[in-house]
């Protein structure tokens, strides 16, 4: 374990804690920066920290476009002065009303949503009208992930021309997310996303040649980000990398992120001579995806067997070395899903010191 990790008055957090290190973020945002050209090509998923504390230090980096899943998450960005928040997702049902009045909550705050059918379309356009605003509203393409979006042809063209076409909302461009592209190689991933931009841009000819503008495209997430940025034209949009995780750290590392994020955790008991368990069940670290759902920087040379609610049972040659009571480093497999489950985060500063507290601003939805 790098020993720049250790906390020096871990004896002050509770377990199981969610560790965040402020000066790694800072860094991970700075990367994200670079990497996408400028702020302005920008536009970072907060679903992996759904933290108002870390939305603040990437408005305080330049940041001023943000892409959400919920609408908690989206009155988040705006309680803290974001500008320009974009929420990932088709409204339906009473989420259409709580979208408009977010809209006249937040003035200051320019909402956009995205959608991919056409009755979603017209009763957000309907809500808009008869409350007197306006909303942007990106096509959102399936590109190959085939999890949401209409595919590129005829009836994709016909749906975006609909937003050109009602009133109370407007075309704001193409959101395409690609997923499904977890190639390793970054010559694949390159190819892979090629493919996915050639898609896009097919779309875009069509349209523009009916007269209806394109404002934005925003496409990519952590793994895939950085092909589009070299493309150019792109809002990328990464999440993951602002915290980092085990899932991603050992199939690519070449995207120059480090982990920010990791799980506290201590031996509560150790029942036998090869055997001791941590108090790190299920509740505290996300179960997805299949298989190993951490990995244990300290203590070294033990295996993890199996995972209940608040308890997670590991072996090793000897358990002789060990204590009831000895810390546990825990990189999670996937940071995502861990982060909402803790209601606050613990922060350690530049001197490897438990320093504040910050809240899971968004775990919870309304």
């Amino acid at each position: 374990m790098d020993p720049s990790y250790i906390v020096s008055n871990i004896d002050d957090i509770p377990t199981p804690s969610l560790l965040i290190y402020r000066e790694r973020v800072k860094a991970n945002i700075s990367r994200m920066l670079e990497t996408a050209g400028g702020p302005d090509w920008l536009r970072p998923h907060v679903k992996t920290h759904k933290m108002a504390s870390v939305i603040k230090m990437k408005m305080q980096a330049g940041i001023y476009k943000f892409k959400c899943a919920t609408l908690q998450e989206a009155r988040m960005i705006a309680e803290v002065g974001g500008k320009d928040v974009f929420v990932a997702y088709q409204m339906v049902g009473p989420n259409v009303q709580r979208l408009i009045s977010l809209i006249l909550e937040f003035p200051e705050t320019v909402f956009r949503v995205m959608a991919d059918d056409s009755d979603a379309i017209t009763s957000l356009s309907a809500a808009a009208t008869s409350a007197g605003v306006s909303v942007d509203v990106l096509i959102d393409l399936d590109v190959g992930q085939h999890r949401t979006g209409i595919a590129v042809g005829p009836s994709a063209v016909a749906l975006y021309k609909s937003l050109n076409e009602l009133p109370g909302v407007t075309p704001g461009g193409i959101h395409a997310y690609d997923g499904h592209n977890h190639q390793s190689d970054l010559a694949e991933r390159r190819q892979a996303t090629d493919e996915c931009l050639d898609q896009v841009r097919s779309f875009q000819r069509a349209v523009e040649a009916e007269g209806i503008p394109v404002a934005r495209r925003v496409m990519g997430g952590s793994i895939s980000f950085p092909c589009y940025a070299e493309a150019g034209g792109v809002e990328s949009s990464p999440g993951t990398g602002t915290l980092w995780d085990w899932g991603y750290q050992r199939r690519f590392d070449d995207l120059g992120f480090e982990p920010a994020a990791l799980l506290l955790s201590r031996i509560i008991s150790i029942p036998t001579t090869t055997r001791a368990t941590l108090d790190l069940g299920y509740k505290a670290i996300a179960s997805d995806p299949m298989g190993e759902r951490g990995i244990v920087w300290s203590p070294k040379g033990v295996e993890l067997v199996f995972q209940n609610e608040e308890h997670w049972v590991m072996e090793t040659s000897d358990t002789s070395v060990l204590r009831v009571g000895q810390p546990a480093y825990v990189f999670p497999t996937h940071i995502c899903p861990t982060s909402a489950l803790h209601r606050y985060v613990y922060v350690i500063d530049e001197n490897g010191r438990f320093s504040e507290r910050w809240e899971v601003t968004a775990r919870d939805r309304e």
